[in-house]
């Protein structure tokens, strides 16, 4: 990843899962899964926006997954829009922020 890349990263210093691990925890640990890419400024706004709400996500790098990619792709019309949340089961492209706040606030 170059330096400007880590620095548009939604996770600097987190932990980007797979998702065949977060397809392994139980449904009550995922309610909100964020997909994103690095470089990808709606996806830094996102996170910026969440604050430390969005650590209680379970963020995916499309860009490490491929399952993840396709599973982006088959929900955007063959497109890699990110980000793509999927709240209770449900994908949503770029989503309002106040969106994706009010659900994780519901699941603290």
């Amino acid at each position: 990843m170059t330096r400007v890349t880590s620095w548009l990263s939604p996770w600097q210093g987190g932990r980007s899962l797979r998702l065949e691990e977060v397809l392994a925890m139980p449904e009550s640990e995922r309610e909100v899964v964020i997909y994103w890419r690095p470089g990808c400024g709606y996806c830094l706004q996102l996170r910026t926006s969440l604050g430390a709400l969005g650590e209680q996500a379970q963020w995916i790098n499309i860009w490490q997954d491929d399952a993840a990619a396709a599973f982006v792709r088959s929900v955007n019309d063959g497109n890699e829009t990110v980000p793509t949340v999927v709240m209770d089961g449900i994908p949503h492209t770029n989503p309002d922020p106040d969106t994706v706040r009010e659900r994780l606030e519901a699941v603290a």
